[in-house]
């Protein structure tokens, strides 16, 4: 059953995505009509890059090299491109259609349709490729976000927690284990008492994860009280059991539906992702998670996906800190996940329940960012004194 769900959701991607890619290759296809060889380079390198990355991704299931994350590589870039080619080409359809109705294109432009083609075409080309490269180098930077957090509980003795948090770090072919371990260095220069992975550490797989040695990098993380992870939906796309595995290995901290208090002072809490109620399993409800945990302490939760923020209200959690959103990672699919989510990225307050939902500091698809920044959060959680 699961298999033939797959199945369907695949076929539907695909179709999709050659309804997507034939619209913009008809609409390119013909402001070249008068091009000669160029018309002939346009069709070959279309073709090519469209099938870059189903085919990487087919082939990688079978076996993996340089030849394989190659074409992944090169398929993701396409992904931005197209994006951006199927607004662009769907905004000059627009404008065409009111100027049929209602006239609005001066001469210069009707007179030679064919020229007019041409050059929009050039520009259109021009543009999403500067905004696909700008995306990218703004992918390549992550940024410290402080977040300052007042809870009122007391924490035996421990004024201040120092606490740095990343999500969505997807590694694997396209993010490696060089962006990992630039990642390990702005995390130690924080001088993190602990450190808080919210899900979606690998992406596709963990086999490119664990050719690049990227336990290594994890291991190299510098905290007074460890790293914590929680699954995201990728871990089970890539196969949880051994995304967790691999994460142990690291010397992280899995939490699965579990609390752990930590220093005799606070509690961790991590909650399996909501995918694992879809793919076996299931998972425990806050509630049942919370049953010997004392309320009186600190409570800060990790929970992947930032649905139902009222659950952690309703169970006395401090902080809640999710992901998986990517704040829509291109614009404007920012609009559609502020539809979507209560919070798709910031900080907010309900009732004594602090909230923070991360924008990511990976990338899922292309690895480019347009409408956020990469982000390391760091939290400056106070607790209250103890009175003597």
């Amino acid at each position: 059953m699961k298999n033939s769900m797959f199945l369907i959701f695949f076929s539907i991607v695909l179709f999709i995505y050659a309804v997507i890619n034939f619209y913009i290759f008809r609409r390119g296809w013909a402001a070249l009509q008068d091009a000669g060889i160029y018309r002939t380079i346009y069709l070959y390198l279309f073709i090519f890059l469209v099938l870059c990355y189903p085919l990487g991704r087919l082939i990688e299931q079978l076996f993996r090299n340089s030849f394989t994350d190659f074409l992944v590589i090169i398929g993701s870039f396409y992904l931005g491109i197209m994006v951006y080619a199927l607004f662009a080409v769907l905004i000059i359809d627009l404008a065409r259609l009111v100027n049929h109705f209602l006239p609005f294109f001066p001469d210069s432009i009707t007179k030679n349709t064919q020229r007019t083609a041409q050059m929009t075409a050039l520009v259109v080309i021009a543009v999403v490729i500067l905004v696909v490269i700008g995306g990218h180098i703004n992918a390549l930077f992550p940024r410290i976000r402080t977040i300052e957090v007042n809870i009122p509980k007391k924490a035996n003795g421990i004024r201040e927690l120092n606490a740095v948090m990343m999500s969505d770090i997807h590694l694997g072919t396209i993010i490696r284990s060089q962006y990992l371990d630039i990642l390990v260095k702005k995390i130690n220069a924080l001088g993190p008492d602990i450190v808080l992975l919210a899900g979606d550490i690998v992406d596709e797989d963990v086999a490119p994860v664990a050719e690049q040695n990227m336990a290594r990098n994890f291991q190299n993380i510098q905290s007074q009280y460890g790293v914590y992870s929680i699954t995201g939906n990728h871990e089970y796309f890539s196969g949880v059991k051994a995304a967790v595995s691999y994460m142990e290995k690291a010397k992280v901290t899995v939490l699965q539906d579990t609390a752990i208090k930590i220093a005799d002072a606070f509690y961790v809490i991590g909650r399996k992702d909501l995918m694992a109620e879809r793919m076996g399993g299931g998972r425990q409800s806050l509630e049942d998670i919370l049953k010997e945990v004392d309320k009186n302490y600190p409570l800060i939760l990790m929970d992947h996906q930032p649905y139902h923020l009222d659950v952690a209200e309703r169970n006395g959690i401090d902080l809640q800190i999710s992901g998986h959103t990517h704040h829509g990672q291109l614009f404007p699919f920012n609009y559609i996940t502020r539809m979507i989510y209560e919070l798709s990225w910031g900080y907010a307050v309900r009732g004594n329940t602090h909230y923070y939902v991360s924008c990511g500091i990976g990338t899922w698809g292309p690895p480019i960012k347009t409408n956020s920044v990469p982000e390391i959060v760091n939290f400056k959680i106070r607790f209250q004194p103890d009175v003597p």
